[in-house]
């Protein structure tokens, strides 16, 4: 078959690969709709998680179902299903302690374009598929179905992160389509004012229709003295992370109230250290709680998302700005979140119509 991959660090292209052979428990997919994620460019031009060769680059599709092992029950070829980012075994030990993400070991639920061949494939392996795949609902279009992928779950994980509840004061940090997604999970748990860090207009633009209520540019000086400002020198109840280098995190810590929380949905591409400034910390007993972490994947989570799709709470149609037709322009679709022209939100490849 033929894939784009990562063919090793800053270098990619176009292989021609075994078709992917299906265990007992697994699912084979075509893929039906793709997206990239700034997560690919991590990898491959940041060298984020190591050296790759070889490797199909991708994790954000939904497809057909080709085959399927002699033990998956709930799907069988021609099935049109969604497809999660993350793909845990959920066999795992780590999954019966409640970190799916991590069964296998530290990340290793993500799969797809870390340590697997990924999505930009012409076929896909599924581990586990009863576990991770849903049926893809009539009413939802394939290039949303992408959105499903990662994008929505990981912006939730981040409000989930940070214990958002009713009233909040919400800061999130960057507004890329995971940052909008914080904003539209931040809203829908309760959060009253959210303060969301941006410049481009389109996004700015999707921001305030996701729910934020305050918009905050970098480029207007320091984040701190802004969010301190709008908030009488109070500061917020919550932050979410969603975009930014390891430094953010000490602009963070800032912004925040004692007793607050901080949820980190941000791929981390450089930098050794995360450093945490001590006095306003409280000096280390400020209570200013951090979490970071990979997001949920499998069917329930899958399945609960697309259901705020197909109820309208949920619209989807705003992250995705730039459509294409064809498995060929992949290659185009990534090196526009390589790019990140002022434009882009999420560009999308229909494979299949």
């Amino acid at each position: 078959m033929k894939g784009f991959a990562m063919l090793e660090i800053g270098k990619v292209g176009w292989i021609e690969k075994e078709n992917p052979v299906c265990g007992p428990l697994d699912a084979i997919i075509k893929p039906i709709a793709l997206a990239p994620c700034t997560s690919d460019i991590h990898t491959v031009w940041e060298g984020a998680v190591g050296e790759r060769t070889d490797m199909i680059l991708g994790h954000e599709c939904c497809g057909e179902v080709v085959e399927v092992g002699s033990l998956v029950k709930d799907f069988k070829p021609g099935d049109r299903v969604l497809v999660p980012a993350i793909t845990p075994d959920w066999n795992s030990l780590e999954a019966q302690a409640g970190y799916s993400m991590h069964s296998g070991g530290m990340l290793a639920g993500w799969k797809f374009s870390n340590f697997k061949d990924g999505v930009f494939g012409e076929l896909i392996h599924v581990n586990d598929a009863d576990g991770n795949l849903a049926l893809l609902p009539e009413g939802i279009e394939p290039e949303e179905a992408c959105m499903l992928s990662d994008m929505v779950p990981t912006g939730f994980h981040g409000a989930e992160l940070a214990d958002i509840q009713f009233g909040d004061t919400v800061l999130v940090i960057g507004i890329g389509p995971v940052g909008l997604m914080s904003v539209a999970g931040s809203n829908l748990r309760g959060a009253s004012r959210i303060f969301a860090v941006g410049t481009r207009p389109v996004c700015i633009e999707a921001a305030k229709f996701y729910g934020a209520t305050d918009i905050i540019s970098y480029k207007e000086g320091p984040i701190v003295e802004q969010v301190m400002k709008l908030t009488d020198g109070k500061g917020v109840d919550k932050v979410i992370i969603a975009g930014g280098t390891v430094d953010t995190f000490a602009e963070a810590v800032e912004c925040l109230k004692p007793g607050g929380k901080i949820g980190n949905v941000n791929y981390l591409g450089n930098g050794d250290y995360v450093k945490i400034p001590r006095v306003e910390w409280g000096v280390g007993m400020g209570h200013k709680q951090i979490q970071g972490g990979l997001m949920p994947g499998g069917r329930l989570r899958m399945e609960k998302l697309a259901r705020l799709v197909e109820c309208g709470k949920l619209d989807l149609s705003k992250l995705i700005t730039h459509r294409f037709e064809g498995f060929e322009f992949v290659e185009d679709a990534l090196m526009l979140m390589k790019d990140k022209p002022s434009d882009l939100i999420k560009p999308v490849v229909r494979v299949e119509k």
